[in-house]
């Protein structure tokens, strides 16, 4: 099997994780074919070819000057505080470097810069959260997804902030060498072995504000672990020893949720992750995801995420490995 070129694009502000994250998955899929090289060659470079510092004042060393760097087939584009203000020659370089790559990849606001270059108009990506408003205003051709850890849309993939990178090479793994490989990949740095793309960015506790006081945090808890439970408000301002007006009360102002709200996100956050990771059926996900029948689930689903169950599980549940 030949190898793949990855080459990964430094600058000034790059952010650390952005490059080492996918670099450590890549190199351990390497690892587990027992000849370096055999799979994935690494190669780092920047603009000069000089040393890069990170926007955690690390420094890295690239391998060349982006003039010179080989032709890659993923050509992976971090991002970080440098993607802010981008040297011009950066860009002018993605633009014409670009579209030679076979795989476009971008992690975090890496996107950003790719967006520059005119790579990324017509294609549905991400980025991390807190750029997607900017990303999608700046550049009206391209259609923003903000909630995905990341996007595939033909060669170009695009990820979510900082440790996303890690799902999305993972992913790229799997589709290059199979699932054996990336969970091997995934048991050698202790991580999962991916969240699945469509995964929010946030969970249900993320998405809400963690309330101050310990009997509303130990509440969001217990409603996260037990979510096939009585979580009518009675039930849950008993547990938080709250009348319930004042728990529901306490809980929104507490959360910015209503506690409906906050227990309807977390059922469908576990329903969707019993669909992607098992193969239990509707009604057994149904009842211990708390919506009792297969119907309920379905109005759910189709209200809040456009698709029944059964359709979401076949676009997004990963097919096994032959």
């Amino acid at each position: 099997m030949a190898y793949r070129t990855v080459l990964v694009v430094l600058f000034d502000g790059v952010q650390s994780l952005d490059v080492t994250g996918p670099v450590e998955v890549f190199t351990g899929a390497d690892i587990q074919a027992g000849e370096p090289g055999e799979t994935y060659r690494i190669r780092t470079a920047s603009l000069d070819g000089a040393p890069v510092r990170t926007s955690s004042g690390l420094t890295l060393v690239p391998d060349h000057a982006l003039a010179e760097a080989p032709a890659p087939h993923s050509l992976l584009v971090p991002g970080g505080r440098g993607t802010r203000d981008p040297d011009p020659r950066v860009i002018d370089w993605l633009r014409e470097h670009g579209p030679r790559a076979d795989r476009l990849v971008s992690v975090c606001t890496g996107a950003i810069l790719l967006a520059e270059a005119g790579l990324l108009d017509g294609r549905r990506v991400t980025t991390h959260w807190a750029y997607c408003d900017r990303l999608a205003r700046d550049h009206p051709a391209i259609e923003v997804d903000p909630d995905p850890i990341y996007v595939r849309d033909g060669h170009v993939a695009t990820s979510a902030g900082v440790t996303a990178g890690i799902d999305l090479a993972l992913a790229l793994v799997e589709e290059d060498l199979g699932r054996d490989a990336a969970l091997s990949v995934a048991r050698y740095l202790v991580v999962f072995l991916r969240r699945p793309g469509n995964q929010a960015q946030f969970s249900a506790q993320l998405s809400a504000q963690t309330a101050r006081r310990e009997p509303l945090r130990e509440v969001q808890h217990w409603i996260t672990e037990h979510p096939g439970e009585d979580l009518c408000v009675e039930s849950l301002a008993a547990r938080a020893r709250l009348s319930p007006r004042h728990f529901a009360r306490a809980f929104q102002s507490e959360t910015g949720m209503t506690p409906g709200r906050y227990v309807d996100t977390v059922r469908l956050e576990h329903a969707r992750r019993l669909l992607e990771d098992t193969t239990e059926g509707v009604e057994q996900i149904a009842r211990s995801s708390g919506y009792g029948t297969p119907e309920a689930m379905r109005r759910a689903f189709i209200r809040t995420l456009g698709s029944a169950p059964a359709e979401y599980r076949r676009r997004f549940r990963p097919t096994p490995a032959k």
